[in-house]
């Protein structure tokens, strides 16, 4: 009888263990949450904006705004301008005018960087990337970098975050496109990818895939599901990026050339109705994320914090919730994340992040507008 009263007690504590293990690996609690939002407040100072899914701030401080729908806002000196010339863009459901990022020697020559969906068909779409310029309220110079096939009528995975790395090269994310099954494992076909080009659109000759014969010649990693987080780490200089799970599932990588994310073989999530599409996490040869969420918080835009302004956040990670409305604050310890704390909760779905030339961390909520985070004396 005490053997089994022990056994009894031996199962509890290690069910205990596994539920504080499980927790702590796959959901960070959200500590402090009060205290640190306490500290800061916010102001709008771009108003009513509906999805604004991209921003950038030109060299003036001024902010070139891409709202989902289809147009490209100059604010400037508290005024709205609608920038003309840009391209066709086909808005499908998740797709439309999606990001926008400015090259690296911006100053020097002017060069901008959108992704949109677009249409070669007319009845389906795919993300674009166009180089540009802006000169006058208009777009000149336009030339389309990448345009992802075959063009679907499925309006899911867009991807289409940009960014630059080090040495110039630019990057960019196409998601599955709601076709898991066939295209982000088949390095043949678009979707599913990150990419990797010249700033002026040419394949750089040390990409992973560029000797395979029937390859994507443009593609740097595969086996992702919708990336619509990705930054260059301000002192390491790797590429991060996060991307939206299933139901659960939702994942940080760091981005190597030729890598195998995953997805759909690996997964910590689930289908949406519930039922498992894999049994499994892990698989050799395949990479896991340094970090996941389960539940989902559906992520979107995300910036590193370098600014003094911000003593709590600076080294750290921003991460925008769609589905809880909340700024994730990810506290990293090297490549880890340690903790977690939320900010501006319940405000709207954060889509977008940047930090801006005067330090302040800006950030684009759905129907609020562009949101400045002004720390509390």
């Amino acid at each position: 009888m005490k053997s089994l009263k022990f056994a009894i007690v031996l199962l509890l504590i290690f069910n205990l263990y596994s539920c504080k293990e499980n927790k702590s690996t796959n959901s960070l609690t959200l500590n402090n949450t009060e205290t640190i939002a306490a500290n800061y407040s916010h102001d709008v100072v771009v108003p009513d904006l509906d999805i604004p899914w991209g921003f950038t701030f030109l060299p003036d401080g001024s902010m070139l705004i891409n709202e989902k729908s289809g147009e490209l806002i100059h604010f400037k000196n508290n005024k709205k301008t609608t920038v003309s010339g840009l391209p066709e863009v086909k808005v499908q459901g998740q797709g439309g005018l999606m990001d926008i990022e400015l090259h690296p020697n911006y100053a020097e020559n002017g060069w901008i960087y959108l992704s949109y969906a677009s249409s070669d068909s007319g009845s389906g779409a795919n993300t674009t990337i166009m180089r540009c310029k802006l000169e006058n309220s208009s777009l000149t110079n336009k030339k389309v970098l990448y345009k992802a096939t075959p063009d679907s009528k499925r309006g899911q995975h867009f991807g289409s975050r940009l960014a630059f790395d080090n040495d110039g090269y630019l990057y960019f994310s196409i998601g599955d496109r709601g076709n898991r099954d066939v295209n982000p494992q088949n390095i043949e076909r678009d979707g599913g990818k990150v990419y990797r080009l010249h700033d002026d659109g040419r394949i750089p000759v040390d990409n992973p895939f560029v000797k395979d014969r029937n390859a994507k010649k443009a593609i740097y990693s595969y086996g992702h599901r919708n990336p619509q987080g990705m930054v260059r780490h301000p002192e390491t200089g790797k590429l991060w990026a996060h991307e939206h799970g299933p139901r659960g599932g939702d994942e940080i990588n760091i981005v190597e050339a030729g890598k195998n994310f995953g997805w759909p073989v690996i997964s910590y999530g689930i289908n949406y109705s519930g039922t498992k599409f894999t049994e499994i996490t892990e698989k050799e040869g395949m990479e896991q994320p340094i970090h996941q969420w389960t539940p989902s918080i559906a992520p979107s835009g995300m910036a590193f914090v370098t600014s003094d302004v911000y003593p709590e956040f600076k080294g750290n990670l921003l991460v925008g919730s769609l589905k809880f409305q909340y700024l994730d604050l990810c506290v990293l310890d090297g490549n880890k994340v340690v903790e977690e704390r939320k900010l501006i909760e319940g405000l709207g779905r954060v889509r977008s992040i940047e930090q801006g030339p005067d330090g302040y961390v800006y950030v684009g909520v759905e129907n609020v507008g562009i949101v400045k985070i002004i720390p509390k004396k």
